[in-house]
């Protein structure tokens, strides 16, 4: 890395908010009842909006500030490690897709964070130093005239909106880039063209800026501000479709390889393609006013932002696992694995849009109305399917652990893959390439070369490619 100690500093300043998020739990106050997104003015105006908004609140906020230094920290070195400590001959068009994915997500976390970072502050200021920056005037709380005058509650959705849509592409964009190279390995083929997914991950953290507003539609935005907002929204799904298109078109006529790194790979496609349609819904601002308090929205954000993504992340930890450790996992147990997760997060998630199109409103605790008890036996399955879902979890836990100390020993590049880090034994030596520094030849994903000595060619190799 560019910067060692700015990268263990990163670790442990996210160590420590995770600390300081944790002890809300075990004060007196206890922990925030003001939700994940912490809207003002309720998360500004200290104990009067409830149990646990004194000091849980306060730790809530700090917790969160620090994390954005963290990130900020991480952010930089990633930048600067892409940009200046390539190998001789990488190129930044000759760098896997997975690396153009963390450098974009990191150009998006570096100015996502410098948002958050002040919000947060700002945040503070109103709840321990009186100011009013998310607190207008008048307000009565618990019977309690607020002692500040002239804030906006609006202005820390705006705030927290332009970091919290960018925060969606920083999830998924890395395992966009773990999907396609894993593909590519599995498929032993390139893509139809990878410049134009590396084209369409820059167009989508381009737009990432433009979108924040489609999460304030119900929040009494002018409609012409709404038809600002909704196009973008629109024109964010383009670059998403030109990927998955690409993703397709090369799978078809492939003879991938079907192993617990691919099935997840293929899974990220299947549920970033369900979870996405709804997104076009909800785009539309007369659509979103009416399904935004519901069910349907919950199923679409996790669908695509926490299930598509974890996918990913299950992927490269099934591809990468063995580099990293020098043991590989076990196969049975990974596709075991996958497919009840897979089947799972289908129950849990898909009947969640169905409970959004009746009508059924979300962060309700109980429904015991005439028109919301028929909808009892449905959660009760989302439920149940929650738990075995959760359950499977252990398996790959188990995997994980067990793997770590008793898997077959890895070999150098069990998956004939072409990138460099197959090109050094498992686990890499402490510093990766022995002291040597290697000289790239080639792009990276040399596969099914004629003439070559085997299906592919590492980028190391002087061996002459098709190109």
């Amino acid at each position: 890395m560019a910067f060692p100690r700015f990268n263990m500093m990163s670790f442990w300043t996210t160590l420590v908010a995770f600390l300081v998020l944790i002890l809300a739990f075990v004060i007196p106050d206890g922990p925030p009842i003001s939700g994940w997104t912490s809207y003002a003015p309720l998360s500004a105006v200290g104990k009067d909006a409830g149990p646990g908004m004194g000091w849980g609140m306060n730790l809530w906020a700090i917790s969160i500030a620090i994390f954005c230094i963290g990130s900020l920290l991480g952010a930089l070195n990633f930048i600067a490690t892409t940009l200046d400590l390539r190998a001789k001959g990488m190129t930044l068009m000759r760098m896997p897709i997975c690396t153009w994915a963390w450098f974009i997500t990191s150009c998006i976390a570096l100015l996502a964070f410098a948002v958050l970072l002040p919000a947060c502050i700002l945040l503070i200021l109103d709840r321990t130093a009186g100011t009013s920056f998310f607190i207008p005037s008048g307000l009565v709380i618990s019977d309690r005239l607020q002692p500040h005058s002239g804030g906006s509650p609006l202005l820390w959705q705006h705030l927290f909106w332009f970091f919290g849509h960018p925060e969606v592409y920083i999830a998924i964009l890395p395992s966009m880039g773990i999907v396609s190279h894993i593909l590519i390995n599995s498929m032993r083929k390139p893509l139809l063209s990878a410049r134009v997914i590396i084209y369409s991950m820059m167009s989508i953290g381009f737009l990432s800026w433009m979108v924040w507003g489609h999460h304030m539609f119900v929040s009494g935005m002018n409609p012409f501000s709404s038809l600002l907002f909704s196009f973008p929204t629109l024109t964010i799904t383009i670059p998403a479709t030109i990927m998955t298109l690409i993703w397709l078109g090369s799978l078809y006529g492939a003879n991938i390889r079907i192993n617990s790194a691919s099935l997840f790979a293929l899974g990220f496609i299947s549920m970033f393609v369900s979870g996405g349609v709804s997104g076009f819904f909800l785009a539309q601002p007369s659509i979103d006013i009416v399904l935004h308090a519901t069910y349907f929205v919950v199923g679409h954000f996790h669908m695509v932002m926490g299930v598509a993504s974890i996918f990913g992340v299950f992927a490269g930890t099934y591809f990468w696992f063995g580099k990293m450790t020098g043991r590989m996992m076990n196969e049975t147990l990974g596709q075991l694995h996958f497919w009840l997760t897979f089947i799972g997060t289908y129950c849990i998630f898909m009947p969640f849009h169905y409970l959004g199109l009746v009508g059924n409103i979300r962060r309700y605790s109980a429904f015991v109305n005439d028109y919301t008890g028929p909808l009892m036996p449905l959660h009760k399955f989302i439920t149940i399917a929650a738990l075995g879902t959760g359950a499977a979890q252990l398996i790959f836990i188990f995997n994980l652990i067990y793997s770590r100390y008793k898997g077959a020993p890895a070999p150098e590049n069990p998956w004939n893959g072409t990138t460099l880090e197959w090109s050094i034994p498992s686990p890499p030596p402490w510093n990766n390439f022995g002291g040597k520094h290697p000289i790239i030849y080639h792009d990276p994903y040399q596969y099914n070369v004629k003439g070559s000595k085997g299906d592919y060619i590492m980028q190391d190799s002087p061996e002459p490619s098709a190109g």
